[in-house]
């Protein structure tokens, strides 16, 4: 499985931001997609998940201000993200898997990532 993340940029706050990424290969077993970031010196959090049937799980501190959606017939994940804060600068990594471990917001369950999208929002 290989998943090719786009989207990420400079932005000033208040701004929005929509990430996209892009699965292919094996992607037949795949049950949930979603969004990672990592802030410099922090760990890997997750941002939102969301499965194959429409199932969506998202920080608490993001959910009112971000979106995930999918395209199942493209094999793509969206990440919306509105009302964009400085503390949202990050590098953003898309994620994939199996199991349901990775929806749940273990990063270290997540078996496939992508390159990481670097955003940075500017006060």
């Amino acid at each position: 499985v290989q998943l090719q993340a786009s989207g990420g940029g400079l932005v000033q706050a208040g701004g929005s931001l929509r990430l996209s990424c892009a699965a292919s290969g094996s992607i037949g077993s795949i049950a949930v997609m979603g969004w990672y970031r990592q802030a410099p010196g922090k760990q890997r959090d997750l941002v939102a998940a969301i499965t194959s049937g429409g199932g969506t799980n998202y920080a608490d501190s993001l959910k009112d201000r971000f979106i995930i959606s999918r395209d199942n017939a493209k094999n793509t994940v969206f990440l919306q993200m509105n009302s964009l804060k400085p503390e949202d600068t990050a590098v953003y990594y898309c994620a994939a898997d199996r199991f349901y471990n990775c929806y749940l917001g273990s990063a270290t369950s997540c078996a496939y990532w992508g390159q990481g999208t670097l955003v940075t929002v500017s006060s």
